[in-house]
């Protein structure tokens, strides 16, 4: 019997650091761990002993022998992954630095951003006796897009914030200050006076904008407000979206568009039980939505969701979903995640629907041209091209259109930005000035750092990489001593 990698996979490598025969890959140190869209057991190394089950901190890693209907094709993802990538028992394993010793002052970090990135980045530092963390964050609740932006129907995923239950030797060493904002509350040069180093890991809060006549109209709500909305976000909870049409459109086809979907197709008597605010419970018991559509720009093989988030989608018997057999290549891709996408895509385009359920249809090659509405939303216009035939134009009635075509980062005060990536400028999470100099004692990590992408995991290995270049300045003696007290 073999171990397998299901769907809530958050790509922190907790599994690769046990596994005593190498058996699980990507790996933190191979050139695909970064955009991996899950990491994968070998069925013919794993030697069953369950380490990596018991290092998981999303209970994504299950016996196969113990798998479901829903979670069973998960043993074949994983499988077929090593039909395409040798496997490499092999591997170099991260080394962490040693314990920081430090005299009567210890060392004094600040992190901006209680979200992944963030917290990652405060275990890195607390595994050293010698050093304290001060984590800022603007909003009235810790954890960022763990809380706010994963799905409520995702549970399992938000159960990576246990593993930043510390210990009580290492909360003595932390202290989180909710509702203060850099820039408003507290400056970036305060923080410098009051702590040897600050890291900035405060993701990427804007979104990317539509940029088609009618996208100002009431009605049209960023996939960030609106996942904001039914996870209850302190700026977004109070949205009040119009659910009254018998479609809605969402734009953009990644995992966020899928959510966003799978939530308004899904019965609200299941989602009783999860974390969705009361208010959008009680909206979506009295939505008329039957069906969402998805409009993707792009061919099905480039499509941004990752075959987890499809696979779960497709085992849902309560929600059909519906995709135009002519969307999809004749010939299947080589890419083995995307080829595995275009297989379930396929099954998908030929299964026929169940009466009474609702849908979601995905539509490729669909370009959005023009939101029609004085005031408020009443249709979207788009415009369907593929290779084989001419620009086809529609007319979609609905009240309801959700951009979830990306997100950006914004310009922190007093710090340097790249406005064409939206990320601040860096080097192994060391800021760099307009010059491309290290800024002494400035960090960044997570999305801000690199990009919004990845999943939960990724923003791991990210903050063990600025960890590891902060230590390294301070034991070359690079951080400046606080020159205020804490507080």
């Amino acid at each position: 019997m073999t171990y397998v990698i299901t769907q809530n996979c958050c790509n922190d490598a907790s599994c690769v650091a046990v596994c005593p025969v190498g058996c699980i890959h990507p790996t933190p140190d191979e050139p695909g761990f970064a955009t991996a869209e899950l990491l994968h057991i070998d069925p013919a190394t794993c030697i069953d002993c369950g380490a990596c089950a018991d290092a998981c901190p999303v209970d994504a890693i299950r016996p196969e022998a113990t798998l479901t209907a829903a979670t069973r094709p998960f043993a074949r993802v994983n499988a077929d992954y090593y039909r395409d990538h040798a496997p490499t028992p092999n591997f170099t394993r991260a080394q962490h630095p040693g314990e920081l010793v430090t005299g009567a002052t210890p060392l004094r970090v600040a992190v901006i951003g209680s979200g992944a990135a963030g917290l990652y980045s405060a275990a890195a530092l607390l595994r050293h006796p010698g050093v304290k963390v001060d984590m800022f964050e603007k909003l009235s609740a810790p954890h960022g897009l763990i809380r706010h932006g994963v799905a409520p129907d995702h549970p399992a995923t938000k159960r990576v914030i246990d593993q930043f239950d510390f210990t009580p030797a290492k909360r003595s060493r932390f202290q989180l200050h909710l509702g203060v904002a850099v820039g408003t509350d507290i400056s970036h040069a305060e923080l410098l006076t009051r702590h040897h180093a600050v890291i900035y890991a405060c993701g990427a809060e804007n979104h990317n904008q539509l940029g088609i006549p009618g996208a100002p109209l009431r009605g049209v709500h960023y996939a960030n407000a609106f996942a904001g909305w039914y996870n209850n976000h302190p700026i977004h909870r109070d949205l009040s979206p119009d659910l009254s049409a018998r479609r809605a459109v969402v734009i953009g086809n990644g995992n966020v568009a899928l959510d966003i979907a799978r939530i308004l197709a899904t019965d609200p008597a299941r989602l009783t039980a999860t974390d969705i605010s009361d208010t959008a419970l009680k909206a979506l018991r009295h939505s008329n939505i039957e069906e969402i559509i998805i409009l993707g720009r792009r061919a099905p093989e480039h499509a941004s969701f990752t075959t987890p988030e499809l696979l779960g989608l497709l085992e849902r018997p309560d929600i059909d979903i519906l995709i135009d057999p002519a969307d999809l290549p004749h010939q299947p891709p080589t890419d083995p995640a995307a080829r595995t996408r275009h297989d379930l895509l396929a099954t998908a385009a030929t299964t026929p629907p169940t009466p009474g359920n609702r849908r979601i249809t995905l539509r490729f090659h669909t370009t959005p041209t023009h939101i029609l509405g004085t005031e408020a939303v009443t249709a979207i216009r788009t415009e369907r091209t593929t290779p084989t035939s001419p620009p086809t134009p529609d007319e979609i009635t609905t009240t309801i259109v959700i951009p979830a075509i990306g997100f950006r980062g914004k310009q922190i005060p007093d710090l340097p930005f790249n406005p064409r990536t939206h990320t601040i400028p860096n080097t192994r999470g060391r800021v760099l000035t307009p010059t491309g100099t290290p800024l002494p004692g400035v960090y960044t990590a997570g999305w801000i750092k690199r990009g919004p992408t990845g999943v939960i995991g990724t923003n791991r290995t990210c903050a063990e990489e600025t960890i590891t270049s902060l230590l390294a300045d301070h034991r070359a003696g690079l951080l400046a001593e606080p020159t205020s007290p804490r507080h």
